[in-house]
């Protein structure tokens, strides 16, 4: 299709700052996909910043086409390729047809996000894990409250996230349907779930068992699963403030996990922690920073 044959915006006809826009159409007669993309054609208008409080999706039509215009950072894309967010708008990128292009800046971007391949595994272990540390600290601490349905809410949160990395492991994406993708690896994380949600155990009793198998994983699969984050504390000689970890672009997607993950790394001897002197509002004190 001709890109005259639609209203899409250009730098000029735009709020936002654009640097290209993407087409893709839908196959077949029919789609059966989320709401939000029913649409014969989607354009992914690229912008080199976007404006949170700006119109970020339009619907039009065409003749007899309907198309959705979503309006997309190229940031977020670049942030989406690597933490595996978003799977379908990293499709619609990479093999839809490129309408216009400012100075070649879309290529350039397919460019740099097929380069992030090598690194992409890494950091989707990395985000997985986070997030499998996260409601397991939790499952932990609602049991210690005795409070097994929330314990058990967070297990099986945890299960998934455990789950998820099983198949990263092996190269595969995982899908929606998590626990039909690793049933047929027959791995131990399934045999983990069908103990919780089908054992004639109390509930107490299968939350404990699970949590004791997720403590062997956490000493086991630490360091292996956190290399995306190990690799940028070793990447300076300098030691890092949590706050320069938080804020840093390719940690984005675990912005509110780092903490945690940082002091479980120090507690295994991962990682290194330092203190250096600092003045604050009621005197001086010392702060620590971490290092490998």
């Amino acid at each position: 299709m001709k890109q005259s044959v639609f209203s899409i915006p250009d730098r000029e006809t735009s709020n936002h700052q654009v640097i290209g826009a993407v087409g893709y159409r839908q196959q077949g007669s029919s789609f059966n996909g989320p709401l939000l993309h029913d649409f014969e054609l989607i354009v992914l208008v690229i912008c080199d910043r976007l404006d949170p409080y700006s119109v970020q999706i339009e619907h039009c039509i065409s003749g007899s086409i309907r198309y959705q215009i979503k309006y997309i950072a190229q940031q977020d894309l670049l942030q989406w390729s690597i933490s595996g967010e978003s799977r379908e708008l990293i499709r619609y990128f990479l093999h839809g047809e490129i309408f216009w292009e400012e100075h070649g800046k879309v290529t350039e971007l397919r460019s740099r996000m097929i380069a992030l391949e090598a690194d992409m595994w890494d950091h989707r272990k990395l985000k997985e894990f986070s997030g499998f540390l996260r409601t397991y600290v939790q499952a932990k601490q609602y049991a210690r409250e005795h409070d097994y349905m929330d314990a058990y809410y967070n297990m099986l949160q945890s299960l998934k996230h455990y789950a998820r990395i099983e198949l990263i492991s092996r190269g595969i994406i995982p899908e929606n349907s998590i626990w039909e993708q690793i049933r047929e690896l027959n791995t131990e994380v399934y045999k983990l779930f069908d103990e919780l949600t089908d054992s004639k155990e109390s509930l107490e009793q299968r939350i404990e068992l699970v949590l004791i198998a997720c403590d062997f994983f956490v000493t086991s699969r630490m360091k292996e699963c956190c290399q995306a984050l190990l690799h940028i504390i070793g990447s300076r000689k300098e030691p890092w403030r949590i706050q320069e970890l938080t804020e840093h672009p390719e940690l984005k997607y675990i912005r509110e996990d780092i903490p945690l993950l940082i002091r479980k790394l120090v507690y295994r001897s991962f990682v290194r922690q330092t203190s250096a002197r600092v003045e604050e509002r009621l005197g001086e004190g010392r702060e620590i920073r971490y290092w490998l």
